[in-house]
């Protein structure tokens, strides 16, 4: 159960997107909260996975930068 300092803390998170929080949390998480994220939330993780192991997290997916 979070406490307090959670709910405190989650109220000055800047406005970032739903996805984005969820990929903060699946790189902080412990092995049973990532099987709850992953769960709840397949693709967030899977994404948050291949950008982990690519270069500079860029997918071929985001396209090329010029």
């Amino acid at each position: 159960m979070s406490g307090l300092y959670d709910y405190t803390v989650a109220t000055k998170l800047p406005d970032v997107p739903f996805d984005a929080l969820i990929m903060a949390a699946v790189m902080k998480a412990d092995t049973a909260n990532l099987l709850a994220l992953t769960r709840a939330f397949p693709d967030v993780v899977e994404e948050a996975r291949a950008r982990y192991d690519a270069p500079g997290g860029r997918l071929p997916s985001d396209g090329v930068r010029s």
